[in-house]
């Protein structure tokens, strides 16, 4: 049967036929229709099942904040559960099937839950299934892991076909809703000459208003959109973005944008999705605000919608709920709804008021139009069940009995509006109780703010609690101005549009119908549609002693479903309020958290999938290894040269060649890939205090700090060398695969433990190639390329310098980590290769030899230097490594000083670094175990250290090694036994784990 109306529909185009196919049976929309308007059209309300009860669910709202209808989406490589009809533009070719049900969506044996609810309260799962233990574990979880989740999770082996992408943006003014409030908001703005980007997460501009009606400058709303949008469109300092959703709103203005680009057109050349990623210096949100429903007996029953939803099917969609619809309200909004289904040729049998007096004037419209009000009246309960076929009316106040029953097939609710505080409260915005228009609003004296404490969020319009047109086009215009004047632009004198719009009558706060409702009314009235929390589950868990919102929330599963409570939180906490006998803004709010409706996999992932999930990283120099017969080792995500193996060579060969020559004469490392992070401001040094474990902020410019990083539990993360490059601005080298993550962890403890540090950090390690000149030659070939004075009195040890070096602006860091004299040379990444060149060809003479990983690894361990990921395992301290001597006594705290105090942290017990040589001169096994006398309890032998790093040394002819040994530098010289892999033995004598040049000559030579 098609509801489709004979007038309706301005979002719609009847010319244009879409077939389309639901649960298999096929189906026509017209262009324009969203998939439940389309549904609806062809006679289809129930789409789904509910989620614990499996009872029957047709949409209840119109947009983003429906809990209900949500379908599969698709077939092979385009499939997605959880999709919402409401949002879903229709296209031609569209499949979908209705979700949680089994055989089919008539008849689901799933729905007996609906008769077994009062042994299934809130909660349940707590008591009846964790006593007696094994029926939890081998009948009853099975059972509810299978019922568990909504829609069918994708074939594992079908792949996306679509692409996704991330785009960046930076405007001085973000302005997040595209109705009336975010227009004009968007307009004063921009009028000021600043750049302003405005985001609107539907597919057409100004929001409600065109349903709901009004005048602005003496014209319809619809008219006074459509001229605003084209004055946006030829300004060239605006941006406009249809079906792009703000996702969330973060600290210092970053914001994620969600733009839906080919779904309503699969066909499309093009990313399906982009996610952007947007700086903004002001945000305004105006994302304007949701009706909430009504709690009563039998609210959830298909044919039940939110009263401005059903005017949306009607105006947007030409469709109608039923013929005969009962309006329920306590505010003057729902009389909109009345008027709107008379006008179409509906017939309104009556309006439910809750109010003893009723409305306002639109109120007396809807009287001079014979439309029947009843005042101070209730619902008692809904008749049906998988579809309305009546209301039971009752007085609001009191238990009372059913004074009528009035025939129906739909009902529109209106329990008021709430604005979507949601973005706005992302990022630590408060809220306030307004008692009058009875919603939460945005606290102004508390808004979000920066690290100068300066507020760099605006809510406007309806989002701000200003719910009528007049104040919302005034508060619009006072958001759009501060925005731009914070931004640092001139505000214009703006006109102020003017509007009409009928008056209203204030509000009546109704949490429960009727108010006295008996248990068995208050066991059916619905709170949270999608995960069947009722009136009654919220009173029971305030009665067990969940008295926290948060606790209530977490075991009732209120506001847990997809629409993260959009419509049923705010009725919850007033059922809490009053169950607990407190007020409404004690009880407070749960947590809002983003995105603010669920973003596809698909474009957080991006480009980053098949052969750049995780792109392999390339040096500067990479082609010229690749020319030159390398072979790579991964490190990180990095391909880093192990050795360069000749003709006729092994790669052991090849390794101990590179680290003879290196010792003997000069060799060359690509050392790129080791991070470099600046970190720059005026509490730079105070913040590198903190992070490391020795002092940075006493460094002198020009001057280089060997330094260690620990966890805030005292364990070793990271090493590298901090050079001073001003007054103000530090250079921190990292390992190879700590870069990202020491940034990582750098940003995380600025933004939430030392949020008001002047402090920037900055990854810069794909900014330059950096390239180690090492050995007895070095300074040699530096002098041959000319330029600058390398001398050991000009450039001595642990310092750095800046010039041109053979005609290549440079920074040269005179520093080692093979213990020879050693030169790094950074240098702008696009001329690495040909500084690269010229010292390999200059060096020829001493016979330059680029030498890999395997090489550094072996002349470090040679030196006793400690290399993080061997030596280190996420349990060793510094004092373990005999590194004590970086540890400062004067400063008062660091990442891992309390830790560092701990009792098991100073255990004299703990294993500590020696250097280990076979009694035989063989290598050590990597790994391998120092074994004890005794046995543990699993009859184990007992261990009393085993192997960090091991290698064959070719500068000492023969097996070198490190490792962690129990009061190992008091034993030196005693002789342990390692157990390999196959069990045999090996014998090596406990030594100093620096074997060469213990003195340090050769380094600062």
């Amino acid at each position: 049967m098609s509801t489709r109306l004979a007038t309706g529909g301005r979002l719609t185009d009847r010319s244009k036929q879409v077939k389309f196919q639901f649960n298999g049976q096929h189906m026509r929309g017209v262009a324009g229709d969203t998939l439940a308007s389309a549904l609806l059209a062809n006679g289809q309300l129930m789409m789904g099942r509910s989620f614990k009860y499996h009872r029957p669910r047709g949409p209840v709202a119109s947009g983003a904040e429906e809990p209900n209808a949500l379908v599969n989406l698709g077939k092979g490589a385009r499939f997605e559960p959880n999709q919402r009809a409401t949002t879903t533009e229709l296209f031609d070719g569209l499949t979908a099937s209705s979700q949680n049900h089994w055989p089919s969506l008539q008849f689901d044996i799933g729905g007996i839950n609906t008769h077994l609810s009062r042994v299934l309260p809130a909660g349940f799962y707590y008591k009846m299934f964790i006593h007696p233990r094994p029926l939890w574990k081998h009948v009853y979880e099975p059972f509810i892991r299978r019922s568990a989740g909504l829609g069918a999770a994708p074939d594992a082996e079908t792949v996306d076909g679509d692409t996704y992408e991330h785009f960046y943006a930076f405007t001085d003014v973000l302005v997040l809703g595209g109705g009336v409030a975010g227009l004009q908001a968007a307009l004063t703005a921009a009028s000021s000459g600043a750049q302003v980007l405005l985001l609107e997460q539907n597919a057409h501009w100004g929001g409600r208003t065109p349903v709901d009606g009004g005048e602005i400058d003496g014209k319809p709303a619809a008219v006074w959109i459509s001229d605003t949008v084209q004055a946006l469109e030829a300004m060239e300092n605006v941006t406009l973005r249809l079906r792009t959703m703000g996702a969330g709103v973060y600290d210092h203005g970053y914001v994620l944008g969600y733009e839906r680009l080919t779904d309503h057109a699969p066909e499309t050349p093009g990313p399906r999705h982009r996610l952007w990623r947007i700086r903004a210096q002001q945000i305004v949100t105006a994302t304007g605000a949701i009706e909430r429903p009504l709690s009563f007996a039998g609210n959830d029953v298909p044919g039940v919608l939110l009263a401005s939803a059903v005017r949306d099917y009607v105006v947007n969609y030409g469709v109608s709920i039923g013929d005969r619809t009962v309006v329920v309200t306590n505010n003057d909004d729902a009389y909109r709804t009345a008027i709107c289904l008379h006008e179409h040729g509906l017939t309104v049998p009556a309006i439910i008021d809750a109010r003893q007096n009723g409305g306002g004037a639109l109120m007396a419209q809807a009287e001079a139009l014979g439309i029947k009000v009843l005042k101070g009246r209730a619902i008692a309960k809904v008749k049906g069940s998988r579809k309305v076929t009546g209301v039971a009316i009752c007085a609001q106040a009191g238990e009372g009995g059913v004074l009528d029953v009035i025939p129906c097939d739909a009902v529109a609710m209106s329990g008021g509006w709430s604005p979507v505080v949601h973005l706005w409260s992302h990022c630590g915005g408060k809220l306030t109780w307004d008692d009058t228009n009875v919603f939460f609003r945005p606290d102004l004296a508390k808004a979000p703010t920066s690290h100068d404490g300066a507020p760099f969020v605006i809510p406007a319009g309806a989002a701000n609690g200003h719910m009528h047109l007049g104040a919302t086009l005034t508060d619009a215009t006072t958001a759009g101005s501060s925005a731009a004047s914070a931004a640092g632009h001139q505000p214009r004198s703006t006109v102020l549009p003017k509007a009409v719009a009928e008056a209203e009558a204030a509000i009546m706060a109704v949490w429960l119908m009727p108010q006295g409702a008996t248990v068995a009314l208050r066991s059916k009235a619905w709170l949270d549609f999608q995960n069947d929390v009722k009136v009654s589950d919220i009173q029971l868990a305030a009665q067990e002693g969940y008295e926290s919102v948060e606790h209530a929330k977490r075991y009732t599963t209120l506001g847990m479903a997809t629409d993260q409570g959009k419509l049923s939180n705010i009725n919850g906490l007033a059922t809490l309020s009053a169950a607990l006998g407190e007020a409404i803004p004690a009880v407070g709010t749960t947590t809002f958290r983003p995105p603010y409706t669920p973003i596809s996999m698909g474009s957080i992932a991006g480009q980053a999938r098949g052969e750049i999930f995780q792109p392999v990283r390339q040096t500067p120099l990479h082609s010229w290894h690749e020319a030159h017969d390398v072979n790579w080792e991964p490190v990180g995500q990095w391909r880093r040269p192990y050795s360069f193996v000749r003709a006729g060579e092994t790669v052991e060969q090849s390794v101990h060649r590179e680290v003879t020559a290196t010792r003997d004469s000069l060799g060359l490392l690509d050392a790129s890939t080791l991070g470099k992070i600046i970190v720059k401001g005026p509490d730079a040094g105070k913040f590198l205090d903190m992070l490391y474990t020795n002092m940075m902020s006493t460094l002198p410019v020009g001057k280089c700090r060997y330094g260690l990083m620990c966890t805030e539990n005292g364990f070793l993360m990271d090493d590298g060398v901090v050079a001073r490059m001003s007054d103000d601005t530090w250079l921190c080298h990292t390992t190879t695969g700590g870069a990202e993550r020491i940034h990582a962890h750098m940003e995380e403890w600025l933004q939430t433990e030392w949020w008001d540090y002047k402090v920037w950090c900055a990854n810069v390690t794909e900014h330059y190639a950096q390239i180690a000149v090492v050995g007895p030659n070095a300074r040699k070939l530096l002098e041959k390329l000319g330029g600058m004075d390398v001398s050991r009195e000009t450039l001595p040890f642990m310092q750095w310098v800046e010039g041109t070096l053979g005609g290549f602006p440079v920074r040269i860091f005179r520093i080692s980590f093979s213990g020879e004299l050693s030169y790094e040379i950074a240098v702008p990444a696009s001329q690495g290769l040909a500084l690269w060149s010229r010292l390999h060809a200059d060096g020829a003479e001493w016979n330059a030899t680029p030498y890999g990983t395997e090489a550094l690894h072996i002349m470090r361990a040679e030196k006793g230097f400690i290399m993080i990921g061997d030596e280190t395992d996420g349990t060793v301290i510094p004092q373990d490594l005999g590194l004590s001597l970086a540890i400062s006594k004067k400063k008062a705290d660091y990442l891992g000083k309390r830790a560092h105090a701990r009792s098991h942290m100073t255990d004299p017990a703990r294993w500590q670094l020696v250097g280990l040589e076979t009694v035989d001169g063989s290598v050590l096994q990597d790994g391998a175990l120092a074994v004890a006398a005794g046995k543990n309890l699993n009859q184990q032998r007992h261990t009393q250290g085993r192997v960090t790093s091991t290698y064959h040394s070719p500068t000492l002819n023969k097996g070198i090694a490190m490792g962690l040994v129990l009061n190992g530098p008091d034993r030196m010289g005693e002789v342990l036994d390692f157990t390999k892999l196959d069990g045999t033995t090996v014998k090596a004598t406990i030594v100093s784990p620096v074997f060469f040049d213990p003195e340090g000559e050769k380094q600062n030579v």
